[in-house]
Parts: C-alpha cells; structure tokens; sequence
C-alpha cells in the first residue's frame, strides 16, 4: 500500500451506548444522537490538537455524511461543511460508515471542492476498493455537488429541498 494511502476507515455509531467508534477503534462518548427516519445526527467532543468538538448527520440515502469540525484558535478551516461519501447503514439501534476516500469541501455560498481523488485511485489500484464501488463514489459525489451548488453552495438548503432537513446544536 503506498504510504498516503490508508485503510478504508469504518466507524461506529452505538446510539444505545451513546459511543462512537472511530476508524482506529478509539471508542468515544456522544453527548447527542438524535434520530430521524433519514438520518443519525452526533455531536460529541473530540481530542484532536485541531478541533475540540464534531458534529454529524449520517445519511445513508444519499451516500453521504455532513460534519461540522469546531476548529481550536489558530487551527480554523476556509470551509462551512465536510462532506464524506461512502456506504451508511443502520443495524437496529447501531449505525456504520465505511468512506470511499472522496469529500467535499463547503464554502457555504462561495464554492464546493472535490478532495482525494488521488486516494480513491490508489485504493482501486490497491485493491481496497473495487472499480464499481469507485464509480458509485463518484457518482455520488458529483450528484451532491450538483445539489451543493444548484442551491448557492449551501449543502444544508440541498438536503432540505430532497427532504433531508438537518439541523446543528
């Protein structure tokens, strides 16, 4: 495996434990999981040296996750939204994500970028990630960029208008 490229992370979401279960196992306690037909949102803290507290709608319709990272001072971001893609899915009262290496970067009503392509490639050419799977990826990736910038680049008012209406703390 080349050295930038990582694993496929896979996380955890055990709304009864109130825990998160990040892509290296560290499990985490969730202040709020709030659950709608559509969707899992999370906001807990977080011990990153870049930001101390993340919020996230699971949704597994669209093939996505949006977030919401609250930078520490000297460590902010030019972006509203962060947006992973890659299979979602809900086993009883347990959520899971499994990424596809591509996001998308919100500048809310200014722009929506695609990042790592490069590492979708490198997953395919290392077998992490089969060519239909990577064609899935990036069809739902442009399909929301599509969405993000039909709507101003706000990816709250896109997922509104398809009947996904999430909210933040």
């Amino acid at each position: 495996m080349p050295p930038h490229l990582h694993p496929i992370k896979v996380e955890r979401f055990d709304v009864p434990a109130q825990t998160n279960t990040d892509p290296k196992g560290n499990v985490r306690p969730v202040e709020v999981y709030r659950v709608e037909p559509w969707g899992l949102y999370m906001a807990r803290p977080a011990d990153h040296h870049e930001f101390g507290y993340v919020e996230s709608w699971i949704l597994p319709s669209r093939h996505l996750r949006v977030t919401i990272f609250h930078y520490r001072p000297g460590h902010e971001r030019d972006m509203d939204r962060y947006v992973d893609v890659g299979e979602y899915w809900r086993d009883g009262d347990v959520w899971h994500s499994r990424d596809h290496y591509l996001d998308l970067l919100v500048r809310t009503g200014r722009g929506t970028a695609v990042e790592d392509v490069d590492e979708l490639f490198a997953a395919v050419a290392a077998g992490l990630l089969d060519t239909d799977e990577a064609e899935l990826a990036v069809l739902r990736a442009f399909e929301a960029v599509d969405g993000i910038a039909a709507h101003g680049h706000d990816v709250d008012a896109w997922l509104a208008s398809v009947g996904l209406p999430i909210s933040w703390r």
